[in-house]
C-alpha cells in the first residue's frame, strides 16, 4: 500500500503543478485576440478620438483581469491606471495634433505602468534611470507579444506524454478556428456584398460597414494590435517577485574627485555670472540702455531665448551629473551646485522675458507657447533641484520632474494651445492697443489656417471684424474645412468622435448658415 501511495502522488500532482502557467498563457492569448479585434474597430481607416479612451481602458481592464492573484496592487502605483485613463481622454477632447499627439504618449506610458503594476511590480519606488529600465522593458513586452507567456507556460510542462492526449483533444479545435475565421468573415463580406439586409444586420450587430476590400487591411491591424496587447497582458500576467530590483542602486561606475567636481562647477558658474551681469545691465536695464548700444529692444529680445532653453537643460544636466558621479559630497561642492542653480534661474528668467517681448510684438505661435511651457517646466526644475541639493535627495530629482511634466502636461489641455493661441492673436486684431509700438497688429491668416480645429471657432467668429480681403481668404479657407469635416467618412465615425471637432463644425455651420463662408 505505502507503495502504491508513492507512486500515485507524483501521477496527481504533477498535472496540478502546470495548470496555472497553461491557464494563465491561455488568458494572456485570449485577451490579447479579444482587444485585437475589437482595436481594429476602433481603430482602422478612422481619426483618433473617443476610440482612444475606450481602448486604453480595455487594455487596463484586460490587465487587471489576467494579473495573478498573488501580487497586490502597491499602493503608491494606484494612480496609474487612472491617470493614463485621464490623459487618453483628452485626445476625445482637444481637435490639437499636438497635444494629442502627447496625450498618446503619456497614456501608453502610464498604461504600461500600470500594467507593471498589476504585475506586482513597484513602479514609483524606482530610481529615474530603474524607470527608464522599466519603460525600455515593457517595450519588450509589448514587442515579444504573448511569445513570454507562451515560454512560461512551456517550461512548467510535465513530460510530453503525458499532455499528449490532452492536447489530442484541443489542438484540431484551435488549428479549426484558426482556419475557419478567416473564411467566415470572406462569407459574411460576400453575403453583406450580396444582400442589403444581411448588410445591415451586420452593421447593427458590429457597428461596422464589413467591406471585402477591408478584410486584409482589418486583419492586419487586429493581428498587430492583439500581438501588442498580449504583450501587455504577458507583463501584467507575469511572476515579477523574484526579479523586482527596483530598489537597487545603478553601480557606481565613473566617480570623478571632489576638486574637479568643484573646478568644473565654479568654471560654468563664471560663464553665467558673466551673462547674467550683461542681463542685469540691458535686458533687464530697459529699453534706453540697449538702444545706446546700436541694437533695437525687439531684435535682442526675439534672439536667444531657445538657446537659453538649452542653457538651462545643460545646467541642470550637469549639476546632476556632478552630483551623481562625485566621489564626496562637500559643502563647497553643495554650494557651487546651489551657486549655478541660482544663476541658471536667472538665465531661465531672461529666456521668460525675451519670449514675452517677442510673443507681445508679433504673436503667438505653437512653438513659443510650447517653449513657455518648457520655460515654465525648467522653473520648477531649478525649485525642485535647490529643495534636492540643500536635503540630499537629488537622486528624486527625475521622479520630481516627471510629475511636473505630468501636471503641466495636464493644465496644457486644460488650456487648449491652439484654442488659446488664435484667441488671443484675434485679440490683438480686435484691440490694436494690446500691441507695443513696433510690433505687428494684423492676423496671419496662413498662419492661422493651418492651425488645428480647436481654432476655428474663434476664427469663424473673427470674419466680420477682418478687412476685406483678409475676411475674404479666411472665409474661403473656413469653408474648404467645413466641407472636409462633412465629407470625411473617417472623421465622421462614432469611434473618431472628438469634442473639439465638434465643436469646430456647429462654428463653421453657423457661419455657412449666416453667409460668412464661401
Amino acid at each position: 500500500m505505502a507503495s502504491e501511495t508513492l507512486t500515485t502522488v507524483p501521477a496527481t500532482a504533477a498535472p496540478i503543478a502546470w495548470r496555472p502557467a497553461i491557464r494563465a498563457a491561455g488568458r494572456v492569448v485570449a485577451v490579447g485576440a479579444l482587444l485585437g479585434l475589437i482595436g481594429q474597430v476602433l481603430f482602422f481607416d478612422v481619426g483618433l478620438g473617443i476610440n482612444l479612451p475606450i481602448a486604453i481602458g480595455l487594455l487596463l481592464v484586460g490587465g487587471w483581469l489576467v494579473r495573478r492573484r498573488t501580487p497586490t496592487l502597491w499602493n503608491p502605483d494606484a494612480w496609474l491606471a487612472p491617470a493614463a485613463l485621464l490623459f487618453a481622454t483628452f485626445a476625445a477632447i482637444r481637435a490639437d495634433p499636438t497635444i494629442v499627439f502627447l496625450d498618446l504618449l503619456t497614456s501608453l506610458a502610464l498604461a504600461g505602468g500600470a500594467l507593471a503594476a498589476f504585475g506586482g511590480l513597484r513602479v514609483a519606488a524606482r530610481p529615474f534611470w530603474g524607470l527608464v529600465a522599466l519603460g525600455m522593458g515593457a517595450i519588450g513586452w509589448a514587442s515579444a507579444g504573448a511569445a513570454p507567456a507562451l515560454a512560461q507556460a512551456r517550461h512548467s510542462l510535465p513530460s510530453a506524454g503525458s499532455l499528449r492526449p490532452r492536447a489530442g483533444r484541443a489542438m484540431p479545435v484551435l488549428r479549426g478556428l484558426a482556419v475557419a475565421v478567416p473564411i467566415v468573415l470572406v462569407f459574411v463580406a460576400l453575403f453583406s456584398a450580396a444582400d442589403a439586409v444581411f448588410a445591415q444586420v451586420v452593421d447593427d450587430l458590429f457597428g461596422v460597414e464589413v467591406d471585402l476590400g477591408d478584410i486584409p487591411g482589418r486583419l492586419l491591424v487586429a493581428a498587430a494590435l492583439a500581438w501588442i496587447a498580449a504583450g501587455g497582458m504577458a507583463l501584467a500576467a507575469a511572476d515579477h517577485r523574484s526579479g523586482d530590483t527596483q530598489r537597487a542602486e545603478a553601480p557606481p561606475g565613473l566617480r570623478i574627485g571632489t576638486t574637479e567636481a568643484v573646478t568644473v562647477l565654479g568654471s560654468v558658474s563664471a560663464v553665467f555670472l558673466l551673462f547674467v551681469v550683461l542681463q542685469g545691465a540691458y535686458l533687464f536695464g530697459g529699453r534706453d540702455t540697449l538702444e545706446a548700444t546700436g541694437i533695437t529692444y525687439a531684435d535682442y529680445a526675439r534672439r536667444g531665448f531657445f538657446e537659453l532653453v538649452a542653457v538651462a537643460l545643460l545646467a541642470g544636466g550637469l549639476i546632476i551629473g556632478v552630483e551623481r558621479l562625485v566621489r564626496d559630497r562637500t559643502r563647497l561642492l553643495v554650494g557651487m551646485a546651489i551657486a549655478l542653480v541660482v544663476l541658471t534661474g536667472v538665465v531661465i528668467v531672461s529666456s521668460a522675458l525675451r519670449l514675452r517681448l517677442y510673443q507681445d510684438a508679433y504673436g503667438w505661435t505653437e512653438l513659443r507657447f510650447y517653449v513657455l511651457a518648457t520655460i515654465v517646466l525648467l522653473g520648477f526644475g531649478a525649485i525642485a533641484l535647490l529643495t534636492a541639493l540643500a536635503t540630499d535627495r537629488v537622486r528624486w530629482i527625475g521622479h520630481v520632474l516627471i510629475g511636473g511634466a505630468l501636471a503641466i502636461g495636464l493644465a496644457l489641455n486644460v488650456i487648449g494651445p491652439v484654442r488659446f493661441i488664435s484667441e488671443q492673436n484675434v485679440a490683438r486684431v480686435l484691440d490694436p492697443g494690446l500691441v507695443p509700438a513696433d510690433g505687428s497688429s494684423g492676423l496671419d491668416e496662413l498662419y492661422a489656417i493651418s492651425l488645428a480645429d480647436d481654432a476655428l471657432p474663434t476664427l469663424a467668429h473673427a470674419i466680420p471684424a477682418l478687412e476685406d480681403a483678409d475676411a475674404t481668404y479666411l472665409a474661403e479657407a473656413l469653408g474648404w474645412r467645413l466641407e472636409e469635416l462633412r465629407s470625411d467618412e473617417g472623421l465622421n465615425a462614432w469611434q473618431a468622435w472628438n469634442a473639439g471637432r465638434a465643436a469646430a463644425r456647429d462654428a463653421l455651420e453657423a457661419a455657412d448658415r449666416r453667409g460668412e463662408l464661401s
